[in-house]
């Protein structure tokens, strides 16, 4: 190996983009179908809004257990036993015939997607120096975003070329190629992967402790800390307010502003475009401030609750717009501001987590998908009984809930203390980080 530094870590972060992308991809591409579902058998919104549910409720349950086994059996291991387990759900879904077989395939796609978050939340704590981890979580959530960039055109494409049917069994295909080259790519530790240098390794492991022991997260200290519970219900509505758009961007567009099919596929995409950007320039900006001195906990709570209280008013400003593209205009600032929360949010749980970052990613995105459980069937209600306005307002005000939880996270302190790093011998070969 060339003595050099390599940076095959950020070829690793690409592979991580792309299974985040299609991983979302495959999550947008029912609410799109969703008019042509709807009408093929008979469904009403509330029960694509429990079809949405289905998938979240799985989603959600796994997100703790894929948090510990991503800590016990390695990240390598886990994402592709994911990947692979969804991406065969998101197949069979094209044979679905009947509320029930949808339900089922909905909830079983979600299980599989379940440890992908807290699997990936350790493979950046493990694979990027602390000065990077900000940049590592921003390509995680830049693939998952830019997914509904590209899945509304994409899948409508699709469905008037062959139906919608050809848009699961599609991407389903994709995701087992991808869980195929993380398996043959990754390995647990940098020093153990053939494309990585040691001076690679040195750099990503510089102030580490490093440890072979396996270890379950102290889970009873865990449940008594504010910071804790504040990181999980910040996420919550941060979640709560991206599935809205998520599971009814494409109808509420077609049926509150008389967007045709076509003319949605393109306005659909640019909330989810400016998503994108934001997080990953919040990324790349929130490592620039730490590595200047800025405090970690300035960074994350001034990113967290900025993003939600631009949220805040944009989404009202959407919801009161009579104009449609006035409409679309103030969706995109209002989804797109939350690219500072999702950064900070992610980032916050490696800094509070460390070692047990698996298992604080796996509490924050379970109750993130609590989130995405209640969202779908809730927003339908709304939507129904009291119109649309109502339910994108109600959606709004819930920011100001998340705005209070983030002034408890306080990333700068960890949820569990270590002792100062003491100088030691050189790292062994297949070392893990503590």
């Amino acid at each position: 190996m060339n003595p050099k530094s390599s940076q095959f870590r950020w070829v690793l972060a690409a592979l991580m983009f792309l299974i985040s992308f299609i991983s979302y991809m495959d999550r947008v591409n029912l609410s799109v179908a969703t008019p042509a579902i709807m009408h093929e058998f008979g469904f009403t919104k509330i029960d694509m809004g429990l079809l949405q549910t289905a998938f979240f409720l799985g989603y959600a349950l796994m997100q703790i257990p894929g948090g510990i086994m991503a800590e016990m059996f390695g990240y390598r291991k886990m994402i592709t036993v994911a990947a692979s387990f969804w991406s065969v759900f998101t197949a069979l879904t094209a044979m679905c015939s009947s509320f029930t077989m949808f339900a089922a395939m909905r909830a079983l796609f979600g299980i599989g997607e379940g440890p992908l978050a807290p699997s990936f939340g350790r493979f950046i704590y493990r694979w990027f120096n602390p000065s990077e981890r900000g940049r590592g979580s921003a390509l995680f959530l830049g693939g998952m975003f830019i997914g509904p960039v590209f899945g509304p055109a994409v899948t409508v494409t699709l469905m008037l070329a062959f139906g919608w049917r050809s848009v699961f069994i599609i991407f389903g295909a994709v995701g087992i190629v991808l869980a195929i080259a993380w398996y043959y790519f990754a390995t647990e530790s940098p020093r153990d992967n053939k494309y990585v240098s040691t001076a690679e390794a040195n750099y990503i492991e510089a102030g580490m402790q490093l440890s072979t022991a396996k270890e379950i997260a102290p889970w009873r200290d865990f449940m008594t800390s504010s910071q804790f519970w504040a990181i999980g219900i910040q996420f919550f509505i941060t979640d709560y307010i991206m599935y809205v758009f998520l599971a009814w961007l494409p109808m509420y567009l077609m049926e509150a502003r008389n967007f045709t099919l076509t003319s949605m596929g393109i306005a659909a995409s640019f909330p989810w475009a400016a998503l994108c950007v934001v997080t990953l320039a919040t990324g790349f900006i929130s490592d620039k401030l730490i590595s200047s001195g800025v405090s970690n906990h300035k960074v994350r709570t001034l990113f967290g609750t900025t993003g939600l209280a631009i949220c805040c008013i944009t989404l009202y400003l959407g919801a009161v717009t009579t104009d449609p593209w006035w409409n679309v205009f103030w969706l995109t600032l209002s989804l797109g501001s939350l690219g500072f929360t999702f950064n900070a949010g992610w980032a916050a749980c490696i800094d509070i987590g460390g070692k047990f970052s698996g298992s604080v990613t796996g509490w924050m995105n379970f109750w993130g998908n609590i989130g995405g459980v209640t969202a779908p069937t809730l927003t339908a209600w709304l939507a129904t009984t009291y119109g649309w306005q109502a339910a994108i307002t109600f959606t709004a005000a819930l920011a100001v809930i998340g705005i209070g939880a983030w002034l408890a996270v306080k990333p700068n302190i960890p949820l569990v203390r270590v002792s100062p790093v003491t100088p030691a011998g050189p790292v062994l070969p297949g070392e893990e980080t503590c």
